[in-house]
């Protein structure tokens, strides 16, 4: 059995307080559709997106998680079964270990700490289960709430880095295990 059959025998393969985590599948285009269709989310990452990109994005998600294991994982509020959006990786640098990690949430659950506890959740995942050394991070230079975020999981800023998408020099982020395992000052 592969490590996605796996995954997909229960519900959720990783759950917090508040948020289940589970794959993407062919049936999920609609929820793909209303998480990158939404301007508000998609605004500082090169949005908007076209049906087209939007299936684009959806196949490489899927694929993602079929040849490396990681992929923007669809992430759901426990109690209630909605769609918070995503949060997860794509591959980054194969050759190092390390994939780098993206969150999109949905604005319904802007401010409310859902980033945070999803990133946090996804990142002791992947440190613990897959062979990742090292998570890159970068975001818009106006995403304000996103280097605040990453500050608070202990990011370390490292360069700008050029992202078509948006055409802009992005800040640039890494996170190692190391630091990641360490406790707080």
């Amino acid at each position: 059995m592969d490590s996605t059959q796996s995954l997909n025998d229960s519900k959720y393969f990783l759950k917090t307080k508040r948020i289940g985590f589970r794959l993407w599948t062919e049936d999920d285009f609609q929820l793909a559709l209303n998480l990158w269709g939404d301007n508000a989310v998609t605004k500082l990452i090169g949005g908007p997106l076209t049906i087209e990109k939007i299936q684009e994005r959806f196949s490489y998600e899927i694929k993602n998680m079929k040849v490396y294991g990681v992929q923007y994982w669809p992430i759901f509020v426990l109690e209630t079964g909605e769609h918070i959006g995503c949060c997860g990786f794509r591959p980054y640098d194969k050759e190092k270990n390390t994939v780098e990690i993206g969150f999109h949430i949905l604005p319904k659950f802007w401010r409310q700490g859902f980033a945070r506890e999803a990133a946090d959740a996804a990142i002791s995942y992947t440190f613990c289960h897959l062979n990742v050394s090292k998570i890159f991070a970068g975001h818009h230079p106006s995403n304000v709430a996103s280097c605040q975020l990453l500050a608070q999981l202990r990011f370390q800023y490292t360069h700008h880095e050029y992202y078509p998408p948006t055409g802009l020099q992005h800040p640039s982020y890494i996170l190692t295990k190391e630091q990641y395992c360490q406790k707080p000052i």
